[in-house]
């Protein structure tokens, strides 16, 4: 038969009704994109045209790859059906608009049929993996699907069926072939009229006119922005925060030298491009959602939600965005108070998000407007901003009293020495996580280490500072510490809090000290036991570990402290780079939480049902806050940092080793 864009159907031949549809289609689908573009540029600059190798990897890993999308196998696996189908069937559209005259005049014979196989595989990749999805969404509809609106999904995925369906009949105009279109062959041996071959192909044509107007008012934008916003990813350390303002260098301008009007994020446009765009590129996944300890434990943050208000705040301010005007509803106003300051900034919907949206600066940015400049922020902050101000410490301790807790280990105090040992807050002040010090440097000097600690020439790393939004404050600890290091040549440091160890290894680079070696003390303990400087521990009943955040996923230290206490039992259910967190970071731990929304209750049911007897952390805020979430929900567990651990089995070793001495004396 004569291809159906060769016919005549009334006045109109079939070409000019494929540029009626088509133009009007792709018109509308490119005003919307360049519309999204538009809105997206009004941000503020950001330089991400750096590191392109980088760049380029993470493409072909992550947005070709789908490496992200893969992590769970089976909505992975459908995704990848229809993403893969689709970057194949796509190439049909030069035979589509051009009644195959691209395939047989344009395409050199030897490719052909290849390229025809392609394209059928991609088209039934696609109806494979669109079907599953529709199953998935209608016959076993997940439960964070429940109840929510399920119409645009389903249309978009009954389209594509009928694209790729239709797809198979379209072949039979051109006597398909056995070998490279199998399936347009077996539908050819049916021999499908004239009248149902046309059917199929301008039903094709329509879904996929109507696929381009519904792909721009959409969560499947995404097919849009996703590549962008991949490239354009965050390549420096993961969770790092950027200063107030950097010179040419990148590095932060002093203090003193800072001139700045404004604070943090409160408008639409001081926000980045690159920030922006994630509004457009979420695929509405709900990932974020279902990692994100605020959501899970009831509060007013879910991070879909708060990249859906993006795009949403832009759309619905448009005309006066792009007018120069300013809406009368702030960013705070639309993403709410209670979702920003619910964010523990663990940074598990950053990492599980497939195109690589960056959520906790969204937060972070707005907290540093409301603490620096409006000032609206929650009342209990001030007692910790307070301290860390007067004493560098959130508890309000002297810093004369910094050092108290090792006055009788005979350890550098203030002295130049290879190792410092940087305390930290809680190991200083809190009793509990005294002892963590106390052992840590009991270990670090039984392997023959030099090392000495601050004393009261340490102040707080700046973390609760920072994450809380006061940047000001942080930056401010952070060039007094960086002062005292240069003073005493400090170059390798050893942190038992991975806050402090996040903050001094990654963040004071942009403050000088791009130099300085940072290390948890498990990284440093594991290691001096596989140099034999340190006995391998030994099992004492069970044991599982809790990851902390900034040290599992965020730092990428997760198999060191296991190694430390001889490896793990049982694993908590999360754990790892997926570990759950215990709720006290993003300065949680100095703000109030509702009594039935307790992120660490939620953690401590895990960590019980493994049913062992020893919960292993390597956090102080960790060792807290899984203690009381123990304790509230009935469990019997001890809960010992990993330094604690070793050192006790030590110590049990030394006291055996001298009784049996003196017991061989006596005789």
């Amino acid at each position: 038969m004569e291809h159906p864009l060769l016919q005549t159907y009334g006045p109109l031949d079939g070409w000019m009704i494929l540029l009626i549809l088509g133009t009007a289609s792709i018109g509308f689908f490119l005003y919307q994109v360049i519309l999204a573009t538009r809105l997206v540029m009004l941000g503020a600059p950001d330089n991400r045209f750096d590191s392109w190798g980088i760049r380029v990897k993470e493409v072909l890993t992550g947005w070709l790859g789908q490496k992200r999308v893969l992590e769970d196998p089976v909505i992975g696996i459908m995704h990848v059906f229809m993403f893969w189908g689709f970057l194949m069937l796509s190439t049909d559209m030069f035979d589509l608009a051009t009644a195959n005259f691209f395939s047989r005049e344009v395409l050199p014979e030897a490719l052909n049929g290849p390229w025809n196989g392609m394209v059928e595989l991609g088209y039934a990749a696609a109806f494979l993996g669109c079907v599953a999805a529709l199953a998935r969404r209608v016959l076993f509809t997940p439960e964070k699907l429940r109840g929510e609106p399920q119409l645009e999904g389903n249309v978009i995925l009954l389209l594509i069926v009928v694209i790729t369906m239709t797809s198979f009949i379209i072949e039979t105009i051109e006597s398909p072939s056995a070998t490279w279109e199998p399936i347009g062959h077996w539908v050819d041996s049916y021999e499908p009229s004239n009248a149902g071959v046309l059917m199929a192909y301008w039903s094709h044509i329509l879904s996929i006119c109507v696929f381009f107007i519904l792909i721009p008012l959409s969560k499947h934008m995404h097919l849009v922005m996703a590549l962008p916003n991949v490239f354009f990813f965050d390549t420096g350390p993961k969770a790092k925060m950027r200063p107030l303002a950097v010179d040419e260098s990148g590095q932060a301008i002093p203090l003193d030298d800072l001139d700045i009007d404004t604070f943090g994020v409160s408008t639409y446009e001081q926000y980045t491009w690159r920030q922006l765009i994630d509004g457009w590129a979420c695929t509405t996944c709900a990932r974020c959602q279902d990692v994100c300890p605020a959501f899970e434990s009831g509060k007013g943050l879910n991070p879909m939600q708060i990249i859906h208000d993006i795009r949403n705040y832009g759309n619905d301010h448009a005309p006066i965005l792009l007018a120069g005007g300013q809406p009368g509803e702030t960013m705070m106003e639309r993403l709410t108070p209670e979702a920003v300051w619910a964010c523990t900034t663990c940074n598990a919907c950053v990492d599980a998000c497939p195109v690589y949206i960056e959520h906790v600066p969204l937060l972070t940015d707005l907290r540093r407007n409301a603490l620096m400049e409006t000032m609206e922020y929650p009342e209990e902050l001030n007692v910790a901003m307070g301290n860390l101000e007067s004493a560098s410490n959130p508890y309000g301790f002297g810093e004369h009293e910094r050092g108290d807790w090792a006055a009788d280990l005979d350890v550098k105090i203030g002295e130049p020495a290879e190792y410092i040992y940087f305390v930290g807050c809680a190991a200083s002040f809190d009793e509990r996580n005294q002892k963590v010090a106390r052992a840590t440097i009991g270990l670090l000097k039984e392997a023959g280490l030099d090392v000495g600690i601050l004393g009261m020439q340490e102040g707080c790393s700046g973390d609760p500072a920072r994450r809380a939004g006061n940047e000001y404050l942080f930056q401010m600890l952070a060039e007094t510490n960086m002062s005292t290091f240069q003073e005493l040549g400090v170059k390798r440091i050893v942190a038992s809090c991975p806050h402090c160890f996040h903050t001094l290894g990654k963040e004071y680079a942009d403050y000088g000290g791009a130099d300085l070696e940072v290390f948890h003390h498990s990284e440093i303990l594991a290691k001096l036991q596989e140099e034999g400087k340190l006995p391998q521990a030994e099992k004492n009943g069970s044991v599982t570990f809790h990851d902390p955040c900034y040290l599992g996923r965020i730092g990428g230290i997760i198999e060191e402290p296991r190694n430390l206490i001889g490896g793990v039992d049982v694993e908590p259910e999360r754990h790892g780079k997926d570990s759950f967190c215990c709720g006290a970071g993003g300065a949680q731990m100095w703000m109030e939480e509702d009594s039935d929304k307790r992120v660490n209750q939620i953690r401590a049911k895990e960590l019980a049902a493994t049913g062992c007897d020893t919960v292993a952390v390597g956090c102080p805020f960790c060792s807290v806050m899984v203690k009381d979430g123990l304790d509230a929900v009935g469990a019997e567990m001890d809960v010992k940092d990993v330094a604690e651990i070793l050192w006790e089995q030590i110590v049990a070793r030394d006291e055996e080793i001298h009784a049996a001495a003196s017991a061989g004396a006596a005789e």
